[in-house]
């Protein structure tokens, strides 16, 4: 924290202030750098809004950064609460990416999935993936697991 005072210039009392914990601010960068400047895509209809939005994730997670973004969450969880928390901001935020493009999909007469159940088929095999180096995120890959989470 106080690298991160210095180099903005103020008080290391300021950003603890702002931020109460280094987790805080950790999961603070985490979240503005996988939701900021990304509208959610509005396609015209849930499948093609899922998969935007699986590509757009993936290359985030695959990006230069995604991978230090990801092990960035994970190191937080051993924070105690202050990790669960700032871990919980995380999946909140992503969450609620998605439940506005499954109310879309709602109010257009489709019939959307729960918002966990994209996060648990569509998001969490891809950070698997990047997390453990077990594969690319192909597109091939990606569209494999919106068409899943559109079948359940």
């Amino acid at each position: 924290m106080a690298e991160v005072a210095a180099r903005a210039g103020v008080a290391d009392s300021s950003i603890y202030r702002r931020w109460g914990s280094l987790e805080a601010l950790l999961m603070d960068v985490v979240v503005s750098r996988l939701t900021e400047h990304s509208p959610m895509p509005d396609t015209g209809g849930l499948a093609g809004d899922l998969r935007a939005f699986a590509a757009k994730a993936a290359k985030d997670v695959s990006g230069p950064d995604g991978l230090a973004l990801l092990r960035t969450v994970v190191t937080v969880l051993a924070a105690g609460p202050s990790g669960e928390a700032a871990r919980d901001r995380f999946l909140r935020a992503r969450s609620e990416q998605i439940q506005g493009m499954l109310d879309r999909a709602r109010a257009r007469g489709e019939h959307p999935p729960d918002a966990l159940e994209m996060l648990d088929v569509i998001l969490a095999p891809m950070y698997v993936r990047v997390l453990f180096g077990v594969g690319p995120l192909t597109s091939d890959y990606i569209d494999g697991l919106v068409d899943r989470a559109l079948a359940r």
